[in-house]
């Protein structure tokens, strides 16, 4: 890597005769560059002397290819120079330094490049041997040695140099085949060059050229002086390059204009002929370029013209010989040449007319290279056009102004307008004349001698003169002629006539007047802009013409023979009345016509001679006099006086058209007299749901009329039509309705009202709209939306197109549109049919914003090495997005992490700026943004590169002494900081610190050399040390040391407690000071300043390079408001001190905020304020205590930009030109987050921007915010919202508007959001009313159903607050079906059925009606029972029963009267106070398919009181049988009621005890099987069996003798007793034997038990069982069957048995129950009646007993209705009634006035069991004695179990359930506790009462 003289090795490096391809210059240089100027760093190809570029060498004369003879060069190489490595791009020797050229013998900025010479140093000659790494000829370092040549082995043509060694003696012995200089080159300093002297000696045995040498040493005109010992030749005339020109003067020149005299001085000519001068220029401070490049070598002096003034320009000349192109001359002073007056006009002028007044104009300024000077304004004049008047002159004295609006012109008028721009040397040229009308105005004059006359009744002419056309301001559009009748001058008639320019008088009419009427006239002239005045109003009238009909026509006091004619006075006059004209003819008989003429004033007249009963048509009209008016006729029968008409009929619809229907009718009786108007009235409604009929169709006057057309329709809106016609008398009824029709639709006829746009965003604009009413869609609602048509205003492009398909929509934001342009914006409905009218369009400006791109074409020039020139052009105007304020140039170093540093120019003429105070020698990034009043835009892109001039570098740093001795020091550093170029070089001087500087020793070092020794030093001595860096621009600042020569050093101490005086406590900086501590005998070489932030630990670095000189710092960087400590540590060249103790705590002062607050929203609040809400800025960004805030706004003239061109708005430098100052608020609460800004103007754009200060300052702003003010949403909710229960699906809301203050604008519609209490998520609807209505009716709701209704206004701005929910219900409805039937039990005859509530009950459910009948007639054969006790129904009568249950429950009924294997179908509805819809379902009694067979007939076994049943099991069907049910019946009736349910399947037999019986009843028995398919079929009845018990031992005879004997004692002893008792037992055993033996008076109390299910079953009829029934008499007294029980609510009505068991019923029986009639004579009416009176303590509940089959613990509360229905037994008993027996109410007793009971006393009943816990129960009673009322609850005797059953009188047994039985019955709760008037009645049973079964069977007497 070295590079020695004569090398031709191939090497990768560039030293002496290397010719590898390489593309550096320099001996070793391995810089990429294209130029080899000496110390030339700046970024140019190449300008050498005598370089032709491209080459690949350039060293000085050289022009390859050749082959030359050089020094030791012999390589075949394209040159030959000393150190020449071409193929390179430049060549000079040992070049390391990365520049762009390197001529030898320059020694800046290079290390060295001449032959041999390693300056700068002082120890590089040949022969040195020295190990140093240092750089010589060639040096690449790191090499420990470069000699001259030295790189052997190899075959060169060294200067006696022999290699490998590691000198380069004089005598060279290598073996080489070169062409030496001989055997010695020894050349030493002699050899003036600049800063240094060197001596050469060659010696040499041959003459030889050293043209090469003088060449390289005299690149830059340098003088050497050469001795040889020997012959050499030595060319005179290309030793040097020419010497820079002499005192070059530049001064203005007096001969010429615009030129400058440069005067030199010739220079020395390097002994070579001067060729040319080359001159170049420097305009104002622009790099240097050359002016001149071949001014002849004679020449001394040159002018220099073709300049342009108030330019200042620098000069300097080269000299050229054949050597090449010398050094410039010192520039000239700069040379400024005056300023004159612009030579050019103002660019682009162009003129509008802006109003009719006023005029813009505006251009651009003239050419830059024109302006001569500074331009300090513009100066506009103008005229008018073509006539010799002097100019009017504005001056404008901004020169960034380009526009003017010429104000006060004359109103349509041609101006010549001219402009010229002036500077500091007077007014420059005018532009061209441009010419440009003002805008037409009104007229100021009205037409002239106007005159007006009728014509006719209904005409008025017009005649004129036309103004004169100075005062029309315009183009004469026509005129306007003008008649109003006085009073009414809003009703205009107007007629537009055209100008006649032919005739001096015009005319014109107007017609259509009304007759006979005074009115005003007048003419105005206009043009387009609008109307001139009118002329001054003169009164005409119009003539006179026939009257009009006469009015109210009408017959009184009609007779046989006459009758009397009224009528009115005639509306329509159109004259003087004169008189009327009446006449009368018969009907169709004109020639019995009777005519008289009456007074005027006559209004009544009665016609005689009229013939009975004959139809007369009777005429009247006015008279004026013009003749008779129009006839008001009518026809009447005399002797018969006129009615009211009737209605027409037969009415029918054709012809439906989107906007009119025909009708066609016949009309109604005419009430004797002819129609006088047919009267057309609808229905109309959008849904149909308005009922209010209206009245929109009237025809008069045509009686015979049988169809007509009805105009005027709405599209797409129902109708339903009515007819009434009208005669003399009055109007008559409407007609039917017609059908409801609905016209056909058409496109809308309205567009939306209320358009309005709004500034969105900055690429975005808010429409709004009113949408259109209901009424007005003209065709389906489904199909309805809006278009949006928006374009940029004034575009001729094709316009966008959105379409909105939701038809309420009322806004829309379009987006993606371009920043800061204007819009235009129109709107239109669609539906089905077409598209409506365009809305009016309207315009808006999108938001400002930042610009999208950097400016163009950015340059960027270094002019010194601490300032760059940045130039740019403006950012292209789609990019502007606003209004350009300035520009930003950014800026930082190149790879550095150093921040970015901003230049701001203001305002947008200026587009260029010098950047001072930079960095020397340093590459910078640089960019330039514009910015809006918004932000920044973009920078530009890409970066510009440049870097700034070098200057001398700044001191070394970090010197270090590691190695200290007593005669010897080793220094080390680093680089300078600010090196501000290429270093070339490091200087080191060191003396003692006892003597002067004189005495210093120096030593120049390489630029690569960072270390130093010295030796021979003085032991224990104090030495300086002063190290210099140096660039090509010379020596720079030293750094000084100091060291001691000892071995005894140590690390400095702790510098003292570091203070902080609070006088140097500042926001972000503060003064730290310190004594420093004992330095260890080796000096501080620099301080560590440390600080930590409190109430942090952590310590950092602030600065570790404080110098050792300072016993203070600033410390900078701090946050303000903040408390720090510092500590402070010393470095010598041993190491660091410990820290010093920490300071104490400092806080630093208070400073403006760093940060504005962030606006979070801004929003219209009311219709002059709005409300701005934010968030303040961080604490540690507040700097000090939060103050308060500063709200800065201003209005936004956004409008004023329509009258400025695109250009004239890029022009403006500021806002102050379109917007006002800023208005400024303070908030002094440092607590605000939001604050309500007041006191705007309405209906403007506003921009708001806010800061925060503290004690210091005010921070900066944030960004600005736009709000639109005037439009604001309501604040207020509307008042007194009412509700009003309009039917059942609607409600009517009323409310009053929100108050005044709070509607913050017009109030466009309401909201009204309503829904279901308590479920406002699932059922929340909404209905908008687009108009400020202040009702509504809400339909299609909810029967009977509470509702929550909320009212909010909106307007333009948006939605104002809900109103409070206010509550309402609807009325009650229909329910809905039940939700259910159920089917259970379901058995051969009898089945239970459940119901469902309503899924929506509408109201208060008051019942049920269930009706149910077979599907198909029912046969004889279908109902007799198994024993024919009672009679079928009649065959083939399909009998319907119906069934009203009262309340809401139960919801279920027993059913026991059907027939088996019949289908029945079931229908039941609900009813509040109407009945909704049935529910229907068919059932198939009898067992189904899969259920059981029959079991085996059953027979019975007794034992005492117990009955056994056994059966045989049978077929099972297709599930095992799950258990079995035995049902019972007395043998006397035919109904079957289960007695006992649950058997276990394994059972053949079961026992039970007889007390389930009623004592002395006949029962038969048969068993069902149950399993999964449901009841089996039944077996065969058992044989019947007496449910009598056998008597006890105690009734046998033997057993009375025995206690009759042992009682006879007892008898002899109280005989007295008896006697006296006597008569009373007698009378008790009669009373009781009467009581036993009476069986044809049953008295209530047979009728009434309690069953154990504790359901009341109610027999509502007695009756007397005929002496044919077997069952009557048994034991000698009368039974009777179980009756039907049911519920006491329960009505049956039955007619298709009336007419069977006659002989049963007495014939003074009370009367029938009438049937409803809508019942057929087939049917039977049942009515159930659950009441609650007299069920307190009886529980009942709803329910099958599947429901309790689970749990057998539970307390059976259910019980079903017995429906005796298919009994005909018993149908007489529910028809009719005995006397003296009343019906007992449902579930009540009602006792006599005497307290006691209607009827006789029943048997006692037995005891109730245990309510229910939830029902309070009254404790049982000890049974009363005989006279008590019966029917009450009464309790078990003392001492009974109350499970035991009571004795009774034999014969009065009844069916009982006990209380143990499992049979569910229904629950009723009541809240009134039970008392003797409210109790159970219970009708007698046919089994025993008190009796207990284990599994009692689920009870038919529900």
């Amino acid at each position: 890597m070295d590079s020695q003289v004569g090398d031709t090795s191939p090497r990768t490096n560039g030293h002496v005769g290397d010719t590898s391809p390489k593309t550096d210059s320099q001996v070793g240089d391995t810089s990429p560059r294209m130029d080899s100027q000496v110390g030339d760093t700046s970024p140019r190809k190449d300008s050498q002397v005598g370089d032709t570029p491209p080459r690949t060498d350039s060293q000085v004369g050289d022009i390859s290819p050749r082959t030359d003879g050089q020094v030791g060069i012999t390589s075949p190489r394209m040159d030959s120079q000393v150190g020449d490595t071409s193929p390179r791009k430049d060549s000079q020797v040992g070049d390391t330094s990365p520049r762009t050229n390197g001529h030898v013998g320059d020694i800046s900025p290079r290390t060295d490049g001449q032959v041999g010479i390693t300056s700068p140093r002082m120890d590089s000659q040949v022969g040195d041997t020295s190990p140093r790494k240092d750089s010589q000829v060639g040096d690449t370092p790191p090499r420990t040695d470069s000699q001259v040549g030295d790189i052997s082995p190899r075959t060169d043509g060294q200067v006696g140099i022999t290699s490998p060694r590691m000198d380069s003696q004089v005598e060279d012995t290598s073996p080489r085949t070169d062409s030496q200089l001989g055997d010695a080159f020894l050349w030493t300093d002699k050899l003036s060059i600049r800063n240094f002297t060197f001596e050469i000696s060659l010696k040499s045995n041959r003459s030889m050229d050293l043209s090469f040498l003088s060449r390289a040493l005299t690149a830059r005109g340098d003088e050497f002086v050469l001795v040889t010992g020997h012959n050499v030749s030595c060319a005179a005339g290309g030793w040097q390059l020419p010497h820079a020109p002499e005192n070059p003067t530049a001064l203005l020149s007096k001969s010429e204009k615009r030129a400058i005299d440069l005067a030199w001085a010739k220079p020395f000519d390097g002994n070579s002929p001067l060729i040319r001068y080359i001159l170049e220029v420097s305009e104002n401070n622009a790099p240097w370029a050359i002016l001149l490049a071949n001014i002849e070598p004679e020449s001394k002096a040159v002018t220099v013209n073709g300049l342009i003034p108030a330019r200042s320009y620098q000069f300097r000349l080269c000299a050229v010989n054949d050597v090449g192109k010398g050094q410039f001359s010192k520039e000239t002073e700069r040379v400024a040449l005056p300023e004159e007056s612009p030579s050019a006009p103002p660019q682009n002028v162009i003129a509008s007319g802006r109003t009719n007044q006023s005029i813009m104009i505006q251009w651009q300024p003239p050419p830059e290279s024109h302006q001569n000077g500074i331009l300090r304004g513009y100066t506009v004049r103008y005229r008018l056009t073509g006539l010799p008047v002097d100019y009017q002159i504005k001056n404008i004295t901004s020169p960034e102004v380009t526009n003017l609006l010429l104000e006060d012109l004359i109103i349509w008028t041609n101006y010549e307008i001219e402009v010229a721009a002036y500077n500091g040397a007077g007014l420059g040229i005018f532009s061209h004349k441009v010419t440009e009308w003002t805008l037409q105005g009104v007229p100021t004059i009205a037409p002239g001698n106007v005159q007006a006359e009728p014509v006719n009744s209904t005409t008025i002419r017009f005649t004129w003169m036309a103004p004169n056309p100075q005062f029309i301001n315009g183009i004469n559009q026509g005129y306007k002629l003008l008649a109003w009748e006085p009073g009414r001058d809003g009703h205009v008639s107007m007629v537009t006539v055209r100008p006649n320019f032919q005739d001096s008088v015009h005319v014109g009419y107007v017609t259509g007047l009304k007759k006979f009427t005074e009115y005003h006239t007048s003419a105005l002239c206009f043009t387009t802009p609008g109307d001139g005045p009118p002329s001054p109003p003169k009164a005409s009238r119009t003539h006179e013409d026939t009257p009009g009909a006469v009015g109210h026509l009408s017959f009184t006091e009609i007779l046989d023979t006459s009758l009397k004619v009224s009528w009115s006075v005639p509306v329509e006059k159109n004259g003087v009345l004169t008189g009327y004209r009446i006449s009368w003819e018969e009907f169709n008989r004109t020639n019995t016509r009777v005519t008289h003429y009456l007074p005027n004033v006559t209004l009544e007249y009665r016609v005689t001679g009229l013939t009975a009963l004959t139809t007369y048509t009777i005429e009247v009209a006015g008279m004026t006099s013009k003749g008779q008016g129009q006839l008001s006729s009518s026809t009447i029968s005399s002797g018969v006086p006129p009615e009211l008409p009737g209605p027409p009929t037969n009415m029918a619809i054709s012809n439906i058209g989107p906007r009119s229907v025909t009708l066609q009718f016949k009309p109604g009786y005419d009430g004797k007299t002819s129609i006088s108007r047919w009267q057309v009235e609808a229905q109309v409604g959008v849904v149909g749901e308005n009922e209010d009929w209206v009245t929109v169709h009237q025809v008069s006057n045509e009686p015979e009329a049988r169809s007509l057309e009805v105009p005027g329709l709405n599209p797409y809106t129902f109708y339903r039509f009515r007819m009434r016609q009208v005669n003399i008398v009055g109007t008559s009824p409407p007609s039917q309705p017609s059908r409801r029709i609905q016209t056909l639709p058409a496109p809308p006829d309205m567009a939306p009202a209320n358009v309005t746009l709004r500034t969105a965003s900055e690429t975005s604009l808010w429409l709004r709209w009113m949408p259109l009413p209901e009424w007005e869609y003209n065709g389906n609602a489904e199909q309805v939306g809006y278009r949006v048509q928006y374009s940029r205003a004034g575009s001729l492009g094709r316009a966008l197109i959105h379409i909105i398909g939701d038809r309420l929509e009322r806004e829309f934001t379009i987006e993606d549109l371009e920043e800061w342009t204007e819009y235009e914006v129109r709107v239109q409905v669609v539906n089905g049919i077409g598209t409506g009218p365009w809305s009016q369009p309207v315009k808006g400006r999108t938001r400002e914003s930042v610009p999208s791109c950097g400016p163009t074409n950015v340059s960027a020039f270094a002019t010194t090495s601490s300032s760059i020139l940045v130039r740019w052009f403006e950012v292209p105007e789609p990019d502007r997005n606003g209004l350009i304020l300035g520009y930003k140039v950014v800026y930082k170093e190149k790879d550095s992490d150093s921040a970015v540093h901003f230049w701001t120019v203001e305002g947008n003429a200026t587009h260029s700026v010098q950047l001072t105070g930079l960095g020397k020698y340093v590459l910078y990034e640089i960019q330039v943004q514009a910015f809006t009043r918004i932000g920044d835009g973009r920078p530009s892109s890409p970066h510009i590169l440049e870097r700034t001039l070098d200057d001398v570098p700044g001191p070394p740093v970090g010197i270090l002494f590691p190695e200290v001795r007593t005669t010897s020091v080793r220094l080390i550093w680093q680089s300078p900081s600010q090196p501000n170029g290429i270093i070339l070089a490091y200087q080191i001087t060191y003396h003692l610190n006892s003597t002067s500087g004189n005495t210093a020793t120096v030593d120049v070092l390489s630029p690569s050399a960072r270390q130093y020794t010295v030796t021979n030093l003085k032991p224990e001595s104090f030495y300086v040390f002063r190290i210099t860096a140096q660039t090509r621009k010379g020596w720079g600042e030293a750094a000084e040391a100091l060291v001691v020569t000892t071995e005894k050093r140590a690390r400095p101490q702790p510098t003292s407690l570091p203070i902080v005086p609070q006088k140097d406590v500042q926001a972000r900086q503060v003064l730290l000071s310190w004594e420093p501590g004992s330095d260890g005998l080796s000096p501080v070489r620099y301080y560590t300043v440390q600080l930590r932030e409190l109430p942090e630990s952590n310590w950092t670095v602030h600065s570790a390079s404080v110098n050792h000189e300072a016993s203070s710092y600033i410390v900078s960087r701090l946050k303000p408001f903040t408390s720090y400590q510092f500590r402070v540590k010393a470095t010598n060249d041993i190491g660091d001190s410990e820290y010093s103790e920490e300071s104490e705590a400092i806080t630093t002062l208070q400073d403006a905020p760093d940060e504005p607050p962030a606006i979070l929203s801004v929003t219209p609040h009311t219709t002059t304020s709005v409300l701005i809400r934010w968030q303040r800025p961080s604490e540690e960004k507040i700097n000090g205590i939060l103050l308060g805030f500063r709200i800065r706004y201003r209005e936004l003239l956004y409008d004023r930009l329509r009258s400025y061109s695109a250009h004239a708005i890029s022009s403006m430098s500021s806002w102050a030109e379109l917007t006002a100052p800023y208005s400024i608020r303070n908030l002094s609460d440092s607590t605000l987050l939001q604050y309500e800004l007041d006191k705007l103007s309405k209906h403007k754009r506003y921009e708001i921007r806010m800061s925060v200060y503290n004690a210091v300052g005010e921070g900066p702003t944030s960004p600005p915010q736009e709000v639109f003010v005037g439009e604001a949403v309501p604040t207020a909710p509307p008042q007194n919202v009412a509700i009003q229960s309009a039917t059942a699906t609607q409600l009517d809301v009323t409310w009053d508007p929100p108050p005044v203050d709070a509607q913050n604008g017009d109030i466009q519609g309401y909201k009204v959001y309503f829904w279901e209490f308590q479920r406002k998520n699932e059922t929340e609807r909404l209905r908008t009313l687009f108009m400020p209505e202040g009702g509504v009716k809400l339909k299609n709701l909810t029967g009977y159903t509470t509702y929550m209704i909320s009212v909010a206004p909106f307007n333009a701005a948006g939605d104002g607050p809900r109103s409070a929910p206010t509550r309402g219900r609807t009325q009650q409805a229909a329910p809905s079906a039940p939700s259910f039937i159920h089917f259970s039990e379901l058995t051969t005859t009898s089945v239970n059925v459940s119901w469902g509530d309503p899924t929506f009950p509408n109201g208060i459910i008051e019942g049920y009606r269930l009706i149910y009948e077979p599907c198909t007639p029912v046969d004889e054969s279908s109902v007799a029972c198994a024993d024919c006790l009672h009679s079928p129904s009649p065959p083939g009568v399909s009998k319907t029963v119906t069934v009203d249950v009262k309340g809401s429950g139960p919801l279920w009924l027993k059913l026991r009267d059907l027939a088996d294997g019949i289908t029945y179908n079931f229908r039941i509805r609900a009813k509040t106070f109407i009945y909704g819809p049935e529910v229907e379902a068919n059932i198939t009694t009898g067992p189904g398919e899969g259920a059981p067979g029959p079991p085996g007939e059953p027979f019975i076994t007794r034992y005492g009181s117990a009955l056994t049943i056994h059966w045989t099991s049978g077929d099972p069907g297709r599930s095992p049988i799950s258990r079995y049910v035995i049902e019972a019946r007395p043998s006397d009736e035919g109904l079957w009621d289960i007695l006992i349910k649950d058997i276990p399947k394994e059972a053949t037999l079961h026992t039970f005890n007889m007390d389930l019986l009623k004592q002395g009843v006949s029962y038969d028995f048969r068993v069902i099987g149950v399993n999964d398919y449901g009841y089996g079929a039944p077996s065969l009845p058992s044989p019947s069996i007496s449910a009598q018990k056998v008597a006890p031992f105690y009734e046998e005879w033997w057993f009375l003798v025995v206690v009759a004997l042992v009682g006879l004692i007892f008898i002899l002893l109280l005989v007295f007793i008896l006697i006296i008792r006597g008569q009373s037992k007698k009378y008790a055993k009669k009373s009781e034997s009467g009581n036993n033996s009476n069986c044809n008076a049953l008295t209530h109390g047979d009728m009434v038990s309690l069953d154990e299910g504790r359901f009341p079953a109610l027999e509502l009829n007695n009756r007397r069982l005929s002496v044919k029934n077997s069952f009557c008499r048994k034991n000698g007294v009368y039974t009777r069957s179980p009756p039907r029980p049911s519920p006491g609510s329960l009505n049956y009505s039955d007619e298709d048995v009336s007419t069977k068991y006659n002989d049963l019923i007495p014939a003074e029986s009370s009367s029938l129950t009438e049937k409803p009639s809508e019942i057929s004579d087939s049917q039977e009416a049942l009515v159930f009646s659950y009441g609650t009176v007299g069920l307190h303590t009886l529980p009942l509940h709803l329910g099958s007993d599947s429901e309790y089959e689970v749990d057998p613990n539970r307390q059976k509360t259910h019980s079903f209705v017995n429906h005796y229905i298919s009994d005909p037994t018993y149908y007489n008993s529910w028809r009719r009634q005995q006397k003296g027996i009343s019906r007992a109410q449902a579930y009540s007793y009602t006792e006599s006035e005497s307290g006691d009971p209607d009827h006789c006393a029943p048997p006692p009943l037995p005891p109730l069991p245990p309510l229910p816990p939830q029902i309070s129960s009254p404790s049982p009673q000890p049974q009363q004695a005989q006279g008590q009322p019966q029917g009450q609850l009464q309790g078990p005797p003392q001492g009974q179990p109350q499970g035991q059953p009571q004795c009774q009188p034999q014969g009065q047994g009844s069916l009982f359930r006990p209380k143990g039985s499992r049979t569910p019955t229904p629950s009723l709760q009541s809240s009134n506790p039970p008392s003797a008037h409210s109790t159970l009645y219970r009708p007698p049973s046919s089994l025993a009462p008190g009796s207990r079964a284990p599994i009692a069977g689920f009870s038919s007497f529900v």
